[in-house]
């Protein structure tokens, strides 16, 4: 009992004595923060080389690939074909060619409950379209009759 009160009579200071130091040297603190998951796991993988393969004016074969992508950047025109993947290709030997065609979505579309309301006024959609015009002209007209 007397050495419970001799402890509870020393002052805080006389508790930390020399002797019971080395319960303080075997206490340490965490001095970096513990290694979690990092946000930025991605972008060690190669680009998917997406866009077009083939400029305005190159010659195609029937067959090649024009253009790829993950969305409708591109729509298919006159001798084009679309696979699965919406990747572009030639249906016909010919000259690409490139051309913007302004969109009016169908009033009652998602498009035009979506889109256009968003858009400023007086804005204008448009389209790019990749067609390939034949080497071999087919159908060629001549004048039957003047009216």
């Amino acid at each position: 009992m007397a050495a419970l009160v001799s402890l509870m009579l020393k002052t805080r200071g006389g508790l930390l004595a020399p002797s019971h130091s080395c319960v303080l040297d075997s206490l340490r603190f965490a001095s970096k923060k513990a290694g979690g998951s990092t946000k930025n796991h991605g972008g060690k993988s190669p680009g998917k080389r997406y866009g077009f393969k083939k400029q305005d004016g190159d010659f195609v074969h029937a067959g090649n690939i024009l253009a790829t992508q993950r969305l409708f950047r591109y729509h298919p025109g006159a001798h084009v074909g679309m696979g699965t993947n919406k990747t572009l290709y030639a249906l016909e030997d010919g000259h690409v060619r490139f051309t913007k065609e302004i969109y009016m979505p169908p009033p009652q579309s998602i498009e035009a409950r979506q889109i256009i309301p968003k858009l400023p006024q007086g804005a204008i959609l448009y389209k790019t379209f990749i067609s390939v015009v034949p080497v071999k002209q087919e159908g060629k007209f001549r004048l039957v009759d003047l009216v």
